[in-house]
C-alpha cells in the first residue's frame, strides 16, 4: 500500500510542486490534489516536464477531489459538469485513477428525495469519470455531531454506503475508507476483512483523541499513532484483503497549524513509519 500525503495536516503548502517534494523527502509515494492544481502544475512546467518531475521524485497522483456541487440544486450541479470533464482529462494525463467526494450524514432536504437526486447525479459523475479510466470514491462521514447538524439523517456507515454504491450501479464506484470515520461508526476489523479490494477506491489515515466516541469531532484529528484508533489493525486488514492503493493522510484541525510545512511533513513521515511498522508493513 502506497503511503500518501495531502495538504491536510501540512499547514501552508505553496503549490503542488512543493507537496510533491515534501512527499518524496519523507517516504510518501503519492499525493492527493485537485484538477485545478494539476492544470496549474502542467501550465507552469509544461505537461511532459510535470510528468517527469513526478517520476523523478517517485511520486504519483493518488486522487483528486470531485470538483462540483452534487448536494444542492440541479443548476449548481449542471454548472459544475464542465469542471468535472476538464479535471478528468488532466487527471488522466497524469495517470490518476481516483476522484473522491464525501457524503455528509444528514441533509436539510427530505432524505428520500435527496437520495434519488444524489444517486442520479453521482451515477452521471461516475459515467463521465469512467470514460477517462477514473474511479469515484464515496466517503461516509461518521462523527456523531454531524448527524444532527442538518434536519434529516442520511447515510453515515460503511454498509449503507456500499448498498448505495450498488444502487448507483456503476462498476467504477467504491468507498473512500477513512480510518477516522471507520472508528466513529464503531467499525471492526471483521468489517474490513469482509471487503473486497475492488470495493475500495481510496483510503485516508488519521487518528482520534481518547474521548468517548460520540464526542469525537470531525475537525479535531491527530496524526497517525498519536491517538486511540487501531491503525495497525486497520492497515493490516486492508493489506490482507489485497488493497494496494494509496493510504493518504488527512488531518483536519480546529485551528490553523503554525509549524512549517517542512516540519509537519517530517512529522507525518515519522508517524507513517511508526504505524506501518506496527502493522508489519514497509
Amino acid at each position: 500500500m502506497i503511503k500518501g500525503l495531502s495538504t491536510a495536516g501540512l499547514g501552508q503548502v505553496k503549490n503542488l510542486e512543493e507537496l510533491i517534494i515534501l512527499a518524496s523527502k519523507n517516504g510518501f509515494g503519492s499525493v492527493d490534489t485537485s484538477g485545478q492544481e494539476l492544470r496549474n502544475f502542467a501550465e507552469e512546467k509544461g505537461l511532459d516536464n510535470a510528468k517527469a518531475f513526478l517520476k523523478d521524485h517517485n511520486v504519483m497522483i493518488g486522487s483528486i477531489g470531485l470538483p462540483l456541487e452534487w448536494r444542492q440544486s440541479d443548476a449548481q450541479f449542471k454548472e459544475g459538469l464542465s469542471n468535472l470533464l476538464e479535471d478528468a482529462k488532466i487527471a488522466a494525463e497524469f495517470g490518476c485513477t481516483r476522484c473522491c467526494t464525501y457524503v455528509l450524514p444528514a441533509t436539510d432536504y427530505n432524505a428520500a428525495h435527496f437520495m434519488a437526486l444524489a444517486t442520479k447525479r453521482l451515477r452521471l459523475c461516475a459515467q463521465i469519470l469512467k470514460e477517462y479510466g477514473i474511479n469515484l470514491g464515496l466517503e461516509f462521514v461518521g462523527p456523531h455531531h454531524l448527524r444532527t447538524t442538518w434536519k434529516n439523517p442520511f447515510i453515515w456507515d460503511m454498509q449503507d454506503t456500499l448498498d448505495w454504491i450498488d444502487a448507483i450501479g456503476e462498476s467504477n464506484v467504491g468507498l473512500l475508507l477513512d480510518s477516522y470515520h471507520w472508528y466513529t461508526i464503531g467499525g471492526t476489523l471483521e468489517d474490513l476483512a469482509a471487503l473486497r479490494p475492488e470495493q475500495i477506491t481510496h483510503v485516508h489515515l488519521n487518528d482520534a483523541k481518547d474521548v468517548p466516541v460520540e464526542d469525537v469531532l470531525d475537525n479535531d484529528r491527530l496524526y497517525p499513532g498519536e491517538g486511540v484508533i487501531d491503525l495497525a489493525g486497520f492497515l493490516k486488514a486492508l493489506q490482507q484483503i489485497g488493497y494496494k492503493g494509496p493510504v493518504a493522510q488527512e488531518i483536519l484541525t480546529k485551528d490553523p497549524l503554525v509549524e512549517s510545512a517542512k516540519t509537519l511533513a517530517e512529522k507525518s513521515g515519522k508517524a507513517y513509519a511508526k504505524v506501518y511498522a506496527a502493522a508489519d508493513l514497509q
